[in-house]
């Protein structure tokens, strides 16, 4: 099939010049190389040696279109494919329950823009009548955010490409430059297997661009679970969130909050808290005989059984009450109602609320979902205080999983707890001070290993940064899939505004992508960078780009994903894989030809065309989705046994 394509009638346009070429870093081939800076090569963002074109789009007086992977992050001024290369229909695959999508890149014509742009999709129809409907597949546009500051010494100055808002309003395309149209296509989870054919058009007011678009869908006969197996942690400020929404009422700021929790389940993403809005109630009695406290979880317990039920969460913070709190920059002293530590009123109180909470947890069968986090980072100064702490809970609530993000960089803590006579259920480490001898000595006693990336670390490493290859966030999860990760934990995000930055206007996400300094004893009107994007993964809508907007009234339009929060998505997609073929070659293994047993046993280690340490690995997607391709395969292969 041939697009169906009409010129489009030209209007001259202004626009900002991009100040490109700051910077360079090694170009990315199909394996892995070490990210280093080499003014020899083309920079990653500026490649041109991928995508598709699709028959019939060629040499059009408008300009031209063409198609590329998901995990692109596609510049405005990339030249098309060159047209001797040949024409390939758009095709995707897919597990049920998953979401797979592409890119289809349109190109305005030199001094041609092209003025409101809209866009529609048509159901996918499949074998023997199967439909997958028009409410399952999402129609994005890619949004060029102007990087200002590069985040570290391998990041451009720029236009580069995150937020994702719908394309349910229309967008002008500037002459000459580049505008991704995204397609995600959720498979439903009783889908059934084989090929489905779609469309979508795109048009503009004046009718005189019209292009309307096929492309197949292979639903491979597999669902993926509704729940992950890899256990995942990312903040939500909800006070933020509400903010920038106007939602003042109760009323006003749970509809907020359930676009919200929304976003987060449907890129299979859990939250610390599932039920924001309805805390756990202490009263704290120190004057009681003996002192105690009453703990109401009757608003918590509802929020959070419809919450975990509807949103397949997979793990949730509990407040962790007279410990002390802080980080490695400051801490405070435990103490309950006034009453510090030593005092018999802290202890029996203390007691009391942890049996109560434990309690709780064990009814609700929720041990294994509920993690105690009350301390950051500690520093070495802090690992006498830490490991009290952890003696604590150990103690007095010993069903609760202790959870603690540290460096690694040495064993001083874990000596601070055998002093105590304690342990960590789950340790969290940031990928740049991973230490896989001491994370497998662990391990072989049963704990378990998350890590996370924030701030840090920076190239060469897998990042969370706008101006980064969108890649190392889904190679990332086969990093953590190499190493027996557990989890996945990112501090924020929707981490829109910096109130130290911006103490007396709130930040524009959408115009400033920088994620700013704020706490740690910096001063206030301070603007120190942490990284583009730090932090900030789901964005508000448009409509609340800035609080304020709407002449205050609370505004409804749904959350915006963005090209990293989507390739969060696919690496847990693709860690849920591994894991399924690795339970299913447990199962089943036996009954294949030792051939086929040896080839998916091989399935399950990450090849080095995808990553080769942690600072070696690729900027490509193709290794990736070769690779899951042939696990798909095996998977399929193993379930027909």
């Amino acid at each position: 099939m041939e697009i169906v394509l009409s010129p489009v009638i030209s209007v001259p346009q202004s626009f900002l010049r991009l100040l490109v070429f700051i910077l360079f870093c090694g170009f990315f081939c199909l394996s892995p190389q070490k990210v280093t800076a080499d003014t020899t090569q083309t920079h990653p963002f500026q490649r041109s040696d991928y995508g598709y074109r699709l028959p019939g789009s060629e040499g059009k007086s408008f300009g031209d279109c063409w198609w590329c992977e998901a995990d692109w992050k596609v510049s405005q001024d990339r030249q098309p494919p060159a047209p001797t290369e040949t024409p390939k229909p758009i095709s995707i695959a897919a597990a049920k329950n998953d979401v797979e999508g592409f890119q289809f890149v349109v190109c305005a014509g030199k001094d041609m823009p092209i003025e409101g742009l809209t866009g529609s999709v048509t159901e996918l129809k499949g074998p023997n009548g199967a439909i997958i409907p028009t409410q399952n597949v999402e129609l994005l546009y890619a949004y060029y955010h102007f990087v200002h500051a590069p985040t570290d010494g391998t990041g451009l100055i720029g236009y580069w490409p995150d937020a994702l808002p719908p394309l349910d309003q229309p967008i002008n395309i500037a002459a000459g430059k580049n505008q991704p149209i995204w397609v995600n296509v959720k498979v439903p989870a009783n889908a059934a297997a084989g090929d489905y054919q779609g469309t979508f058009r795109l048009l503009s007011t004046d009718g005189r661009f019209d292009v309307t678009v096929p492309y197949t869908l292979r639903v491979w006969n597999f669902a993926l679970p509704k729940e992950n197996h890899l256990e995942t942690a990312f903040g939500y400020h909800t006070h933020r969130v509400m903010q920038y929404h106007n939602a003042k009422t109760k009323e006003d700021q749970r509809r907020v909050n359930e676009m919200y929790l929304q976003r987060f389940s449907d890129n299979r993403i859990s939250v610390y808290n599932p039920a924001p809005l309805d805390a756990i109630s202490v009263q704290w009695l120190p004057h009681e005989t003996p002192p105690r406290c009453e703990v109401d979880f009757s608003q918590y317990d509802a929020e959070m059984d419809r919450a975990l039920k509807k949103y397949n969460f997979t793990s949730f913070t509990v407040p962790g009450h007279g410990l002390g709190e802080g980080s490695f920059h400051e801490r405070t002293a435990p103490s309950l109602a006034g009453f510090a530590e030593d005092t018999p009123e802290y202890k029996a109180m203390l007691t009391d609320y942890y049996a109560k909470l434990q309690d709780y947890l064990v009814k609700k069968g929720w041990t294994n979902k509920a993690y105690i986090y009350w301390f950051d980072e500690p520093g070495e100064h802090d690992y006498e205080f830490v490991s009290k702490g952890t003696a604590k809970i150990q103690q007095h609530a010993p069903k609760i999983r202790r959870f603690m993000t540290l460096m690694m960089d040495n064993v001083g803590f874990l000596k601070a707890l055998d002093a105590q006579n304690t342990s960590i259920n789950i340790w969290c480490s940031v990928t740049g001070h991973f230490k896989e001898e001491l994370a497998k000595q662990r391990m072989a006693l049963g704990e378990r290993f998350w890590w996370y990336i924030c701030t840090q670390p920076k190239a060469p490493y897998c990042t969370l940064f706008i101006d980064k290859p969108a890649t190392e966030l889904r190679v990332w999860h086969w990093q953590a899939w190499h190493h027996n990760i557990a989890g996945m934990l990112i501090w924020e995000a929707t981490y829109w505004n910096s109130d130290t930055a911006f103490p007396n206007e709130a930040q524009n996400p959408y115009e400033d992508p920088m994620g700013y300094v704020t706490g740690y004893g910096t001063a206030i009107g301070s603007k120190h960078h942490w990284g583009n994007g730090d932090g900030r993964f789901i964005y508000p809508p448009l409509s609340a780009a800035v609080p304020g907007r709407n002449n205050g009234q609370p505004i409804f339009d749904k959350p915006v994903t963005s090209i990293r929060w989507e390739m969060i998505r696919e690496g847990i997609e693709d860690y849920e894989m591994l894991y399924l073929l690795r339970e299913l070659l447990q199962q089943k293994g036996d009954k294949l030809s030792e051939a086929d047993r040896k080839m998916a046993s091989e399935l399950l280690t990450v090849p080095e065309s995808i990553t080769r340490s942690m600072t070696e690995f690729t900027f490509d997607p193709r290794p990736i989705l070769q690779h899951r391709t042939a696990v798909a395969q095996m998977i399929e292969k193993l379930t027909r046994l």
